[in-house]
């Protein structure tokens, strides 16, 4: 089955915005990772001390099969209205996965291809013809 979830990005207040989250809704995190524990990327500036405790990806479940997912800004980005917030689709295969992304991105712009990840799914993100943000995942859901 095919599901889907809001994804929200922030400018450095995740964390905190994703503890009201959890006092309001209640529940555990399925995860909570930092910018520090992503390998580094190859030609990029290491990340400072303060950019590493920036939250790379946190989910919160609120019930059946739905979750609340967010992260703050990979450093340098900017963050504007219009790219704060993403459909997150959970795909049950990865040829289903290959399929919505490839219709969905058909005209827009490509983010991230789809490609295996180092925090265990096949991933991938892009802008719509039309502006909306997609990212598009199979396995590992967190």
């Amino acid at each position: 089955m095919t599901k889907a979830n809001v994804y929200l990005t922030f400018d450095g207040s995740c964390r905190e915005a994703f503890n009201l989250y959890q006092s309001v809704f209640g529940g555990k995190f399925n995860f909570i990772g930092t910018f520090a524990e992503m390998p580094e990327q190859e030609g990029a500036p290491p990340l400072s001390e303060e950019d590493k405790k920036r939250i790379m990806h946190v989910s919160l479940p609120l019930g059946e099969g739905s979750a609340l997912m967010g992260s703050d800004t990979f450093p340098g980005m900017t963050l504007n209205r219009g790219n704060d917030c993403s459909v997150m689709i959970h795909a049950n295969t990865k040829e289903k996965a290959d399929h919505f992304f490839k219709g969905l991105s058909e005209g827009g712009e490509i983010e991230m291809p789809m490609q295996d990840t180092f925090w265990g799914s096949y991933f991938g993100s892009f802008r719509d013809r039309y502006g909306i943000r997609w990212m598009i995942s199979f396995g590992q859901e967190t």
